[in-house]
């Protein structure tokens, strides 16, 4: 069985060892790998390259699209395992495009990764199998806001919002881009009774003067809704750049 990738700027599979960037994990030496294809479109993705290709009409701010080719690669499970394995790291990071897309074939690279820790970052829109299931560690869900472009039935399902409300792995990381949008979160933090340390808060950007603008403020809003802060520590360390 095979995994569909992204690339890394020299047209390899997009796995790699760094410090996470977000969310409850930030800082952790990690390796990762960033798979292709999403069922989302989001308006800001900092990752279009994953399914914003050339025959893809939904829409996306910077007007660019992607040659498929040149941006997917495909790699057998025990070869991503391997390359995975060589990095070095005890945890590993599953990040898309949305990852639980190809819940099958992560289960089985997974199977060859038995003693590592394992993080997936999802949109929170598909569940995973439970041969999956058993082998995650964390599940980093970012439900989309309505200022994603994306409409809420497809990325605010209930039932999916449920199970994961109720799984102790599950952390909640919202990008923000206007301080409007924390009343969107509250809301969906109260009708799914998502816990205030379990929810993040991250302001939307790929720019470390972007980030700093509405840092200030969410940093605030964070306190005043007793919600957790999270920063984009990549952007800062590298920019918005592959592989990083």
């Amino acid at each position: 069985m095979s995994l569909i990738l992204a690339t890394d700027d020299a047209g390899g599979p997009e796995i790699f060892a760094s410090l996470q960037g977000e969310g409850p994990s930030i800082g952790m030496p990690v390796a990762f790998i960033r798979l292709s294809r999403c069922n989302l479109a989001c308006i800001w993705c900092d990752t279009p390259y994953t399914w914003h290709f050339d025959d893809d009409e939904r829409p996306h701010r910077d007007g660019v699209t992607y040659d498929r080719k040149a941006n997917q690669v495909t790699l057998s499970t025990e070869g991503a395992a391997a390359k995975i394995t060589a990095l070095g790291q005890n945890r590993l990071v599953i990040t898309g495009g949305e990852p639980l897309l190809q819940a099958s074939a992560l289960t089985e690279m997974l199977e060859h990764l038995p003693d590592i820790s394992v993080e997936i970052e999802t949109n929170g829109t598909v569940k995973p199998p439970a041969r999956l299931d058993i082998r995650v560690d964390q599940y980093n869900v970012s439900p989309k806001l309505a200022h994603s472009g994306n409409s809420a039935n497809l990325a605010l399902i209930p039932e999916r919002l449920d199970e994961y409300a109720a799984d102790p792995r599950a952390y909640f990381k919202f990008v923000i881009a206007d301080s409007q949008d924390v009343d969107e979160v509250l809301e969906l933090k109260r009708r799914y009774r998502f816990l205030s340390d379990k929810t993040f808060l991250m302001a939307e950007g790929t720019d470390v003067k972007d980030l700093k603008g509405k840092q200030k403020w969410l940093s605030k809003l964070c306190l005043d809704h007793g919600l957790r802060f999270s920063d984009r520590l990549h952007i800062h360390l590298y920019g918005d750049t592959r592989a990083t």
